[in-house]
C-alpha cells in the first residue's frame, strides 16, 4: 500500500512526522484543505511530470497552477503532466495520494517558491485521504528538492 511507503519513509527519516488519516476523500486541494482542516492554499500539491524523457515531481501551493513558460525555462522543454497510469506507475502513489515522500523510484523533486508564504503546508500522503504537516523547508530538505519559480498563483475563488 502507498501510504505504508510513506509512513515508512517517515518512521526511517524523520520519526517526528506522523501520517494524519482523514475520514473523508482529500483527492482534490478543495477536499484536503476541508478535511485537513486548513486553506486551499496550505495544501501542497504534488504535480507529476515528463519533460522530453525526465519525469520529475514539482510540489506547489494548492492555489496556484504552473506557468509553462517558467517550467519550460527551468527545466530546458516543454512539462507535460503524466496521465493517471504513469504517475501511479513512476510514484507508486495513485492520484489525489502522489507526495514525493515514499517514492516507487528515486525521482527530482522540486518545490515552487510559492510555499515558502507558509510555515506549515499539508502535502498528500501515498493515498486519497492521507497526509502530513511539514514545514515546506524540512520537506524540500528531506526529499533533496530544488528550490524554483515555475508556478502562478490564482485567486481563491479561481480553484476547483
Amino acid at each position: 500500500m502507498s501510504v505504508e511507503t510513506v509512513r515508512a519513509f517517515f518512521a526511517k527519516n524523520a520519526p517526528d512526522i506522523t501520517v494524519i488519516e482523514s475520514g473523508k476523500s482529500s483527492a482534490t486541494v478543495a477536499l484536503a484543505a476541508e478535511a485537513f482542516g486548513v486553506t486551499p492554499a496550505e495544501i501542497a500539491k504534488t504535480l507529476s511530470l515528463r519533460v522530453g524523457d525526465r519525469v520529475l515531481l514539482v510540489v506547489t501551493r494548492g492555489t496556484a497552477r504552473l506557468d509553462n513558460k517558467k517550467a519550460r525555462a527551468v527545466f530546458g522543454g516543454k512539462p507535460r503532466m503524466l496521465s493517471a497510469e504513469e504517475a501511479l506507475e513512476a510514484t507508486g502513489h495513485p492520484v489525489g495520494g502522489i507526495c514525493p515522500f515514499g517514492l516507487k523510484t528515486p525521482l527530482p523533486v522540486y518545490c515552487d517558491i510559492s510555499l515558502k508564504a507558509f510555515s506549515e503546508v499539508v502535502p498528500a500522503a501515498g493515498s486519497i485521504n492521507s497526509a502530513v504537516r511539514i514545514s515546506p523547508a524540512r520537506m524540500a530538505e528531506l526529499t533533496s528538492a530544488e528550490w524554483i519559480d515555475v508556478s502562478e498563483i490564482r485567486e481563491q475563488s479561481e480553484v476547483a
